[in-house]
């Protein structure tokens, strides 16, 4: 193995390490004493929660645009940079978004009016105006929905939002494995990068392919036993504390006026963008 893969591997590592400390630094957010975070939890989950079908619902880009700017608003008030918010959300859209989207332009899948055409190994492509608005209301609605949803986990502690779901009536066995796993990654990623360093500080670069393939397989074993032993003793050691699968917390849930404005807010919005579907198409 090279440098140039060392560097991959060094770098594979650092990605890891930097999902550990976005993660801490989104508890550090859900922290500040920002709108959403004082919010009760139960009525802060409720009203994002009609906001995303409100975004299911709208049939037109001018109320997903209205639940954007509504979204924005709330991340404001919350003390949470737009270009952080932004960082978080925007890249990943496209991504998620763009192979269900891209075939509903082409007259093949939304068949209307002619915009524009090509011809591809053959076959001519029409793209129509049809196509394009479907498209346009797809990824809106990604992007609200995926905002929405990222606000949320931003503003809410990890424990406090398991416990929220297990009022909803969200299954135990759900719950339970959504806060393990949290853990758990958390724990995984660390001991990789700290195993990363151990061999790096004692072995540095490795010289040839063989030596990298052998020490790989060496500490993935290593790995993978480590992990088999301690998923059973943290769970023995949360069970020695009382662990019964229900998350706990100290806080105490009590809505305010605020957070029923909240509430009313997001219901005044689903209806008028069902206003909006039956009077603007």
């Amino acid at each position: 193995m090279s440098k140039r893969n060392n560097g991959f591997i060094e770098g594979a590592v650092a990605g890891f390490a930097s999902l550990l400390r976005e993660t801490l630094e989104n508890e550090i957010i859900a922290a500040r004493p920002g709108f959403l975070q004082r919010s009760d939890p139960r009525m802060k989950c409720l009203g994002i929660a009609l906001l995303i079908a409100t975004a299911m619902l709208a049939h037109s880009l001018t109320p997903l645009a209205a639940l954007y700017l509504i979204c924005l608003s709330l991340a404001v008030s919350s003390q949470i940079s737009l270009v952080f918010f932004l960082k978080r959300t925007l890249p990943f859209i496209p991504l998620f978004s763009l192979f269900i989207a891209a075939p509903a332009i082409f007259s093949g899948v939304t068949p209307g009016a002619a915009v524009a055409g090509f011809s591809l190994f053959g076959s001519k492509l029409v793209i129509t105006r049809q196509g394009i608005d479907a498209a346009s209301l797809l990824l809106f609605r990604v992007t609200v929905s995926v905002s929405l949803a990222a606000l949320l986990i931003l503003t809410t502690r990890h424990h406090i939002l398991l416990k929220t779901l297990r009022i909803f009536r969200v299954p135990q066995l759900f719950v339970m494995t959504m806060g393990m796993s949290y853990r758990y990654i958390l724990l995984l990623i660390d001991i990789v990068q700290n195993t990363f360093l151990g061999i790096k500080s004692r072995v540095g670069f490795v010289t040839s392919s063989r030596a990298g393939r052998r020490i790989a397989a060496v500490n993935m074993a290593s790995l993978w036993l480590r992990s088999y032993r301690l998923h059973s003793q943290v769970y023995d050691a949360m069970l020695s504390r009382g662990y019964t699968g229900e998350p706990v917390v100290r806080q105490e849930f009590r809505a305010r006026a605020a957070d029923y404005l909240l509430v009313a807010a997001a219901c005044g919005a689903m209806i008028g963008t069902l206003w909006c579907n039956r009077y603007f198409h």
